[in-house]
């Protein structure tokens, strides 16, 4: 398979459900696991900004509080269209047997928990007495 074919088989477009083969369904529902799995990140990341900004107003400041909260629901917003985006193209390439496609996501979203703890340390530490 040439780079170009494995390019093409990261992009689905239509009804990519329709082209290639079945897999098998046991991968299938392994790759809707992993989507369920994305989707309870994003919620408990969505409980985690409810949480800090309704129960620890004693903890530091509301900017710095509003800002960790927004930052955590942006990250469960872009986790769950992620999950999706992720599900989508895995599930295409196997109808397609083709190599699972790469992920940069990853990454970012480990980026991102970093940030989001040294930012959670900041807030802990500014709310001690």
């Amino acid at each position: 398979m040439s780079l170009q074919d494995n390019s093409q088989s990261t992009r689905p477009k239509g009804k990519w459900w329709l082209v290639g083969k079945t897999p098998d369904y046991r991968f299938t529902l392994a790759n809707e696991r992993t989507f369920l799995a994305w989707i309870r990140t994003a919620l408990a990341l969505m409980a985690g900004a409810v949480g800090i900004e309704q129960f620890a107003p004693q903890l530091s400041s509301a900017e710095l509080r509003i800002g960790i909260s927004t930052l955590l629901l942006v990250a469960a917003s872009a986790m769950g269209f992620m999950a999706w985006r992720r599900w989508r193209r895995n599930e295409y390439a196997m109808r397609l047997e083709s190599n699972l496609p790469y992920t940069r996501a990853l990454v970012i979203l480990a980026t991102l928990m970093v940030l989001l703890a040294i930012l959670l340390g900041v807030l802990l530490w500014q709310g001690r007495p």
